[in-house]
């Protein structure tokens, strides 16, 4: 690479010819010939020797190497001329052919425009200088805006309950609440708008969270890792959950952007579909069973509710009675009211049928198909036309004919649905609803825990 020292007052364009001779020549004989060979040749307005004393031909620089006999070359002559001066000027240096004592051959490879190649290195470090003043510029910005937003977020975390829990501000009032792990999940959703938030602080359920969860709708939404499994199982065990929320695996909520939160979310998955799809088999087991009891626990307390509430009423209107019919003279013997006990028997249940009029007599059903993990069909006249385990039961369904009535004792899903729908089928009775997204009109959805 030859590097050429030029006036850029007066260097416009770059003369680059290659130069070959048949001997060892060196670089005083090559500047010779040139002012030799060319002098007179292009008359006196051209002539190299002139030109270089009035400074528009700048100084000849030569590189050469002899090997084996013979020397090859560059010269690089810059030029102050025009573009069709200095083109004259470059065509003539091809008439050399001789140079010492050796013959030569001198061919022009370009004329390159000097100032083409500075607007290039200006425009180059131009781009440098504006990239670094914008990231500079932008960096300053980001971190202006990153410190207010994360001063405002923070200044809306509160601590809640007994624990002194971190929290988003509308976890007093929401109806639903979302549980994650660690304040900086809070911070995220925060972030985005999303304040119905509390944080269980590790894998120990706080007791404030064990009550929340008996009282409002809970989505638990875990990290993508192992971390995030532990704390569901806790959950499990001395809370209640409705939905479950995740996060893609190996990642952590702090970690989510606004589309993948929202994603996450939007997508959540009821608590039974979610451990049946994890293979979660124990747990599955122990909240049926939990949630069967509970079930079973409600029905006895309102059976009692209503039993006593008769009582009271036909107390109420013997004394009426009474006190119409008695003499006067006759001390009034007091009729004792039936045991609460017989008023609060029901006929026993058939084998094989269910009285589809009686509720208590389908919630009684539901609680005993959620024990065994069944779901039955009934015909019109609440006889059974099949019972099939709960994960078989929406194939078994359609192969089925003449369904009125299908009463389960899993989770009524929006499958389920459709294929009631499908076969005919009026009503639905289950202990709790999953993610359902529409109901035709023609079919009566009824859970324990909510009606549609």
């Amino acid at each position: 690479m030859i590097t050429v020292n030029v006036d850029p007052n007066l260097t416009k364009y770059l003369i680059k010819a290659k130069i070959s001779t048949d001997g060892v020549v060196e670089k005083p004989d090559v500047v010779g010939a040139i002012f030799g060979q060319t002098e007179g040749l292009l008359g006196d307005e051209l002539d190299l020797r002139d030109l270089q004393k009035s400074g528009k031909i700048g100084r000849i620089e030569v590189e050469i190497d002899s090997k084996k006999g013979r020397t090859d070359g560059y010269v690089l002559i810059p030029s102050g001329l025009d573009q069709v001066e200095s083109s004259i000027l470059a065509a003539s240096l091809e008439t050399i052919d001789r140079i010492g004592p050796c013959k030569a051959k001198v061919e022009v490879e370009n004329i390159e425009d000097v100032r083409i190649q500075k607007r290039h290195k200006i425009i180059e470090r131009a781009e440098a200088l504006y990239k670094r003043m914008s990231d500079s510029g932008k960096s300053v910005s980001e971190s202006i805006v990153a410190s207010v937003r994360e001063e405002v977020e923070k200044g809306e975390i509160v601590t809640y309950g007994e624990d002194k829990l971190p929290a988003g501000p509308a976890v007093r009032d929401s109806d639903s609440i979302i549980v994650v792990e660690g304040r900086s999940d809070i911070l995220n959703l925060l972030r985005y708008g999303i304040k119905n938030t509390i944080a269980v602080q590790g894998t120990n359920i706080p007791k404030t969270v064990q009550k929340l969860s008996k009282e409002r709708t809970v989505t638990v939404f875990l990290d993508g890792d192992r971390g995030g499994d532990l704390i569901l199982k806790e959950m499990l065990q001395v809370a209640e959950i409705d939905f479950v929320a995740r996060a893609p695996p190996g990642t952590e909520v702090e970690e989510l952007t606004y589309k993948q939160i929202v994603k996450a979310l939007r997508y959540k998955t009821p608590i039974e579909q979610y451990l049946s799809m994890r293979g979660m088999s124990e747990e599955l087991k122990e909240l049926t069973e939990k949630t069967a009891t509970e079930t079973g626990q409600k029905q006895v307390k309102r059976g009692y509710e209503e039993a006593k509430s008769v009582v009271e009423i036909r107390t109420s209107k013997q004394s009426e009675g009474e006190k119409k019919t008695e003499p006067p003279q006759k001390t009034p013997e007091k009729e004792e009211p039936a045991p609460l006990q017989q008023i609060m028997e029901e006929p026993e249940d058939v084998p094989g049928k269910v009285d589809l009029s009686n509720p208590r007599a389908i919630e009684r059903k539901g609680a005993n198909l959620a024990k065994d993990k069944l779901t039955e069909l009934y015909n019109k006249e609440g006889n059974m036309i099949g019972s099939y385990q709960v994960s078989e039961a929406v194939d078994k369904i359609l192969e089925a004919t003449d369904g009125d009535t299908i009463i389960t004792g899993g989770v009524i899903s929006q499958r389920l649905i459709d294929v009631a729908f499908k076969q005919g089928i009026k009503n639905i009775y289950g202990a709790k609803l999953g993610h359902i997204t529409k109901k035709p009109t023609e079919i009566r959805v009824i859970s324990w825990e909510r009606h549609i």
